[in-house]
């Protein structure tokens, strides 16, 4: 599959708010958590006034002029946060587009990124079943910390 990586336009930040969703690791497939959760605040920090802190970035997938997955970091209080210093990584695809590679090619994209702007290190949080641990894996992250429900990776750029 065509695709290419870009920045995400400030008029398509509204977008991030469906990527966000569809970054929640569902594990019942037939019974999905309800969109209502975007209303947590501890949920919505990942995408709320996003654009307005320095470190906010994001790049996204498009094929056929559609965009079809995004990778966006802040530097935030969230489920992966390490400190201050340290961006913390949200990605998400559509789930037709996943299991293509696109995922890998955003994150590696955002990790360069990353390196060009000097950062040290970046967070993520994941859940200890969902399958884009593997990917988290492959591109460099590492678990530096657990709950009975989730794993904190770090990936150290330098």
């Amino acid at each position: 599959m065509e695709y290419r990586i870009r920045k995400l336009k400030k008029a398509e930040y509204p977008l991030l708010k469906e990527f966000l969703y569809q970054a929640i690791f569902q594990r019942d497939k037939k019974n999905p958590i309800s969109r209502s959760v975007l209303d947590d605040p501890a949920v919505n920090v990942y995408v709320q006034d996003f654009g307005s802190y320095q470190e906010d970035f994001c790049l996204c997938a498009e094929t056929k002029e559609k965009i079809v997955g995004a990778v966006w970091v802040r530097n935030i209080q969230g489920f992966g946060s390490i400190d201050d210093q340290t961006p913390e990584f949200a990605i998400s695809l559509y789930p037709e587009y996943r299991g293509q590679g696109i995922g890998t090619a955003l994150m590696l994209a955002m990790l360069q990124h990353l390196r060009e702007k000097g950062y040290a290190q970046t967070s993520l949080a994941v859940q200890k079943d969902n399958y884009a641990l593997k990917m988290y894996k492959q591109v460099g992250f590492e678990i530096v910390d657990e709950d009975d429900e989730e794993y904190i990776m770090l990936c150290k750029l330098k």
